[in-house]
Formats: structure tokens, C-alpha cells, sequence
């Protein structure tokens, strides 16, 4: 049983939208309908971003030791819940059960070290061109912010979108993805419940080209943070530009693994196989090219294949299995693009599970000689 309620936070009030509009939350392993998301109509959105104002006028005038205690807090709960919340971001996300647990073990720390580095915010003294002047200089929060995380890490790009704007003394809207919401409920719940003022933190949901064109052309928040594509990055940051907010953009990677004659091959294997299925490969520094020497690439190639075939793949619920299902149908339509380029070998071959879960892929491909 899927173990969180999705609802809107507004003004320190969790809600359903005001219209009622919502969608199915899908488990990718199962294909069941796990919640509903509710949608924030143009009303919710305008209630949060007052409340995100009003939250500010008040979080920013705390001192960073108070803030800290807060923050500290919250991490404490975030830990203690760390089982249940994994359980969430696992049904929601298909990830292996013990990566999950791993990435909200992240969100406590990462809080932790957030929260530390809000009583670092130091400014300076600046030599004055003229006598009997000092300058000095403050670092103060710049004000609201509006952030929106990818799915593909539901704890790690919610917590420092969180976190940092917290640290930093500034209030915060979120909007999770609408696939891996209740990752982002459940933290917001504790830091709640840890004394984060009302209007601190805000969480919304919805159609995402309208959210976040509506959040970005108000002239509360001054502040942008997106982890996502680099073609949505694109927009946002020219919406963003309309009224000047200042931008932060975590966009796609692409990852290129290097290996040379003298490598060792067995530990390079291990790693790089680690890192190619974590996550089901949907992780922005998942290598995507190697680049092998003549001298070891047959063995690489043949290492890696029956590495790739040996991966127990499933429900990440269970605790065998290493790879997850992809978060949808579209991600496996964007691994049949990938290869523009007929291979020249394929040392192990990729098909799909049927039926219920057709989304789980049961062999990885090691294509050879691709654009």
C-alpha cells in the first residue's frame, strides 16, 4: 500500500487543488495507480506566492541559528522516517529499494550541511578609495523562490532545492514532478512538523508549462532553480529574464568514460556497470560514450556485456533486485532513438518485458560502433 496522502502546501495548509483537477499516480514496476496528484489552479498558485512573501518577510529576519535548529531538525526526522520514505520514492520512481534509502539518507545530510553553511554566510571588508570610509559588505537573502526538480532523483533534487533556499533565508516554492510526488510530501511533512514557519515552504503540482510560466512572470519570487532538460532550461531562463530573477539551471549531462591501456579492467567494469544501470541509467552522469584502447577493448566489451546480462532486473521493492523499471513509456521510446546508427556488433541484446510490466528492461544493450 502506497504509504503517503499527495496534497497541495499553501500558506502551511496541505490541500487538494481548488478545482478538483488531478491526476493518476502510476507505479512504473506494477503499472497500478498508486494516488492521485492534485493540480493548483491559478488561485492555489497565487495563494502560495503570497504566502511565499509573507514567509520570507518572516524566515529572513531569523537569525541562522534559529534557522539551523529548524533545519537540523527536519534532517533528524527525515532519518528517522528514512525506511518509509524510501518505500515511497521506490513505488513512485521503480528504483532499487536500497538506492532509494541511499538517496534519502542524502536528503538528511544534505540538509545538515545546508543548515551549517547558512552560519557561514559571511560577508567582507572592502578597502575604501577614500579616507575615514569603511565599506563593508552583507550577504542577505535575495528573496522567494520558485524551484522545480526532476524525477529522476525525488529526494536529492528536492532537498537542494529546499534546503539551499532554506539555508540561505529564503522562502520556497516547489513543484515536484508530477511522477515522484510523495517523495517531496513526505520531506516537506518534516520539516513541517520540525517548526518551518507558516509560508516557508510551499508545495504545488500541475500542468507543468503552465505552473511554471505562471509562477516566473510574478514579481514575488526573485529567485529560479530548475534541475531538469536542457531544452526546458532554455525556456525557463528566457521567462526568467523577462523580470530579471536570477537563475540557477542544473540541466542534461552527457558523460564520456575514458579508458586507457594500463586501467584496471575488472575494477573499471565494476564501476562503470554501476554507474551505466543506476537508476535504470536515468541519471544525468550515467555514461553514455566510451572511448576504450585498441589493447583491452575486446575484453571491456565482453566484461561489460555479461556484467549487463548478469543484473537482476524487477520491482525495486524487491531487495534483490539491482535495476528498476524506466519512470515511463517515453523513456524507452527515447532508448530506441539513441542508436542512429546500425551497430556493428551487439554483444547482448535489449527487448522488453510484456504485459504488465513491459516497462522493465531485461538486457541492457552493448552496441558497438554507434553515432
Amino acid at each position: 500500500m502506497y504509504p503517503e496522502t499527495i496534497e497541495l502546501l499553501i500558506d502551511g495548509v496541505w490541500c487538494q487543488g481548488s478545482d478538483g483537477k488531478s491526476e493518476t499516480l502510476i507505479n512504473p514496476a506494477s503499472e497500478e495507480a498508486l494516488a492521485t496528484v492534485p493540480h493548483a489552479t491559478e488561485a492555489d498558485l497565487d495563494r502560495a506566492l503570497a504566502a511565499s512573501l509573507k514567509g520570507f518577510r518572516l524566515w529572513k529576519t531569523m537569525t541562522a541559528m534559529q534557522r539551523w535548529a529548524i533545519m537540523d531538525k527536519a534532517a533528524d526526522l527525515i532519518e528517522q522516517r528514512k525506511d518509509t520514505i524510501a518505500r515511497i520514492l521506490t513505488m513512485e520512481n521503480g528504483k532499487a529499494l536500497a538506492e532509494a534509502t541511499s538517496e534519502v539518507q542524502f536528503a538528511a545530510d544534505a540538509t545538515r550541511w545546508y543548515a551549517e553553511e547558512g552560519k557561514r554566510a559571511y560577508g567582507r571588508i572592502v578597502p575604501a578609495r577614500l579616507p575615514g570610509v569603511r565599506q563593508m559588505v552583507f550577504k542577505e537573502p535575495v528573496g522567494p523562490v520558485v524551484a522545480f526538480a526532476a524525477w529522476n532523483f525525488p529526494a536529492s533534487n528536492v532537498i537542494r532545492k529546499i534546503s539551499g533556499a532554506l539555508g540561505a533565508g529564503c522562502s520556497i516554492i516547489l513543484k515536484p514532478a508530477e511522477e515522484t510526488p510523495g517523495t517531496a510530501v513526505a520531506i516537506a511533512r518534516c520539516f513541517q512538523e520540525a517548526g518551518l514557519p507558516t509560508g516557508v515552504l510551499n508545495i504545488v503540482f500541475g500542468e507543468p508549462a503552465k505552473v511554471s510560466s505562471y509562477l516566473i512572470a510574478s514579481p514575488i519570487p526573485k529567485k529560479v532553480s530548475l534541475t531538469g532538460s536542457t531544452a526546458v532550461g532554455k525556456l525557463l531562463q528566457k521567462q526568467a529574464a523577462e523580470t530579471l530573477k536570477r537563475s540557477t539551471m542544473e540541466l542534461g549531462g552527457h558523460a564520456p568514460v575514458i579508458v586507457y591501456e594500463d586501467a584496471d579492467l575488472d575494477k573499471t567494469l565494476d564501476t562503470v556497470v554501476a554507474f551505466k544501470f543506476r537508476n535504470a541509467g536515468q541519471v544525468c552522469t550515467s555514461p553514455t560514450r566510451f572511448y576504450v584502447h585498441e589493447a583491452v577493448y575486446d575484453r571491456f566489451i565482453d566484461g561489460f556485456a555479461s556484467r549487463a546480462q548478469k543484473l537482476k532486473i524487477g520491482d525495486g521493492l524487491d531487495t534483490s533486485v539491482q535495476m528498476g523499471p524506466m519512470i515511463a513509456p517515453r523513456r524507452l521510446d527515447a532508448m530506441d532513438g539513441f542508436s542512429v546508427m546500425p551497430p556493428r556488433r551487439a554483444r547482448a541484446s535489449s527487448r522488453r518485458q510484456p504485459d504488465r510490466q513491459q516497462r522493465l528492461l531485461l538486457r541492457a544493450d552493448i552496441a558497438e560502433g554507434c553515432a
